[in-house]
């Protein structure tokens, strides 16, 4: 497979300043400890949450989902959400959390009707936009069993239809079963968009021609195959994110040559702010290896370069399809106002 070349100085891509496209960061783990300077249980710095998530709005973040993996987690996650108007949450079972559904103490079904209590609760309204993080992991079977993870995946499947929430899925390394479960069950459930995508061309085009969209993150773009798959998602059918305070792009990664051409000066004072070791913590630095939503605009850069595409317009388009999936609310106001 051929590599994908970076970008001249004579490509259609602008390297020179651009006004900061909006962006709506559709997966982002903002109940994890690292925000409030836990690490492995240890206090390494101070909670510099409300540092992140100003970062994240200089960098034109205007929007996030907060990716909720257990039932726990969907209230932690909800309280947050109401922190801001830009701020939204899912609410399901992490393929890997996914025991907790028969070692909750009243069982499984009420393990699901505490699921069903966070949507439908007070708190809720017009935060809870997905139905997620569910799906199938079999790279990490040492965490709930393969047998497990599809049994509650289904049940899912019914929070989707019950709600008619959109689904936020999650697929790593599971042959056909992901796929097989989400065509058996399409009828069920208006919108999904398995995040995070790291799959093969034949996965992706699998799913896209089920009218599922694709998540691109940092990880989605580590190799020259991620790369060129990444390129060929249909752009009516993408979307990205962060999925912090994971997958951010590294130096050892295929997509860094292609975010290095494009990062400005003014780019990178908004999308990749200096960083230090969290033993040497500083309030305006990013930490060292956590990712932050900040971030979304290398995405942005790395999908625009090797789809040799302006970032504007495609950050654009984006948006309009993360509206029509999360917000449709927001492109009918859009359309009111043109």
């Amino acid at each position: 497979m051929s590599a994908i070349a970076a970008p001249s100085s004579t490509t259609a891509l602008s390297t020179t300043a651009m006004r900061a496209p909006r962006f709506i960061d559709i997966g982002i783990n903002l109940t994890d400890s690292m925000f409030r300077g836990l690490y492995h249980g240890k206090q390494a710095h101070a909670d510099d949450l409300a540092l992140v998530l100003a970062r994240a709005t200089a960098a034109g973040v205007k929007k996030m989902i907060i990716t909720a993996g257990t039932l726990s987690e969907a209230h932690e996650a909800l309280k947050l959400a109401n922190l801001n108007d830009g701020y939204y949450t899912t609410v399901g079972c992490h393929p890997t959390r996914c025991k907790e559904f028969e070692d909750h103490p009243e069982g499984p079904d009420a393990y699901f009707k505490g699921l069903e209590g966070v949507i439908q609760s007070h708190e809720s309204r017009g935060k809870v936009v997905a139905i997620g993080e569910c799906g199938l992991d079999y790279d990490r079977l040492h965490f709930c069993p393969k047998e497990v993870q599809q049994k509650y995946f289904q049940r899912q499947f019914d929070l989707a239809e019950s709600t008619r929430l959109p689904m936020f899925l999650h697929n790593r390394n599971t042959g056909n079963d992901f796929v097989e479960a989400v065509a058996k069950n399409r009828h069920r459930f208006t919108e999904g968009v398995v995040h995070s995508f790291t799959g093969t061309m034949e996965e992706m085009r699998e799913l896209v021609a089920l009218g599922l969209y694709i998540g691109i993150n940092g990880c989605s773009l580590k190799t020259e195959e991620n790369l060129q798959v990444a390129a060929a998602v249909p752009v009516e059918q993408l979307m990205i994110e962060t999925d912090a305070p994971w997958c951010d792009i590294r130096p050892t990664h295929a997509s860094y040559q292609h975010l290095t051409r494009l990062l400005t000066p003014e780019r990178t004072d908004m999308w990749s702010p200096p960083s230090r070791k969290k033993e040497k913590f500083a309030e305006g630095s990013m930490v060292k290896g956590r990712n932050e939503p900040c971030t979304i605009g290398q995405v942005l850069l790395v999908l625009a370069s090797i789809r040799g595409v302006d970032p504007n317009e495609l950050a654009e388009q984006v948006w309009k399809n993360t509206c029509k999936v999360f917000f449709p609310q927001e492109l009918d106001e859009e359309s009111a106002k043109n």
